[in-house]
């Protein structure tokens, strides 16, 4: 029977678990005290401060922490644009619904107005026709759904 960490569970939760925490091989990060090696942000962060406060080399500091030297260079230009909110992982790909613009939902709305029983597969295909635009229909799904909520007004 394994027994369940809570704080592994929770980094795991919020996107910071980090998920190589035995390559990181700094000695005071095996003590299990305060310093743990399956938070990413402290891990990031002590990688970091290693170099800038106690003079160690940038690639010797990323295999100690157990990163590459890459990601090394990418958590110092976070940290220095962003300070400690840029060691937090990032979503990648796109940031929403970038093709779904406002025209592209006014053209949705105005064919919902003269035909509310459209269906999201065909939108993608009038889109395509008239704006000649890819959309896919689970995005207009899923846009028509964000824009349905936002709408309904929450129980009293």
């Amino acid at each position: 029977m394994t027994r369940r960490d809570p704080k592994a569970e929770r980094l795991k939760g919020l996107h910071l678990l980090n998920r190589h925490p035995e390559r990181v091989r700094a000695a005071w990060f095996a003590s299990g005290n305060f310093f743990d090696s399956q938070d990413l942000v402290q891990v990031k962060y002590e990688m970091l401060r290693h170099v800038s406060h106690e003079g160690a080399s940038k690639a010797d500091a990323a295999e100690l922490f157990g990163f590459s030297r890459p990601a090394f260079y990418q958590a110092e230009a976070a940290l220095a644009r962003e300070g400690l909110p840029g060691l937090l992982p990032q979503r990648r790909g796109p940031k929403g619904a970038h093709k779904l613009t406002a025209e592209v939902m006014a053209f949705i709305e105005r064919r919902q107005g003269e035909d509310p029983e459209v269906y999201a597969r065909a939108l993608a295909r009038e889109i395509k026709k008239e704006l000649n635009l890819s959309v896919h229909p689970r995005s207009i799904e899923r846009a028509l759904a964000r824009k349905k909520k936002r709408q309904t007004p929450p129980p009293p």
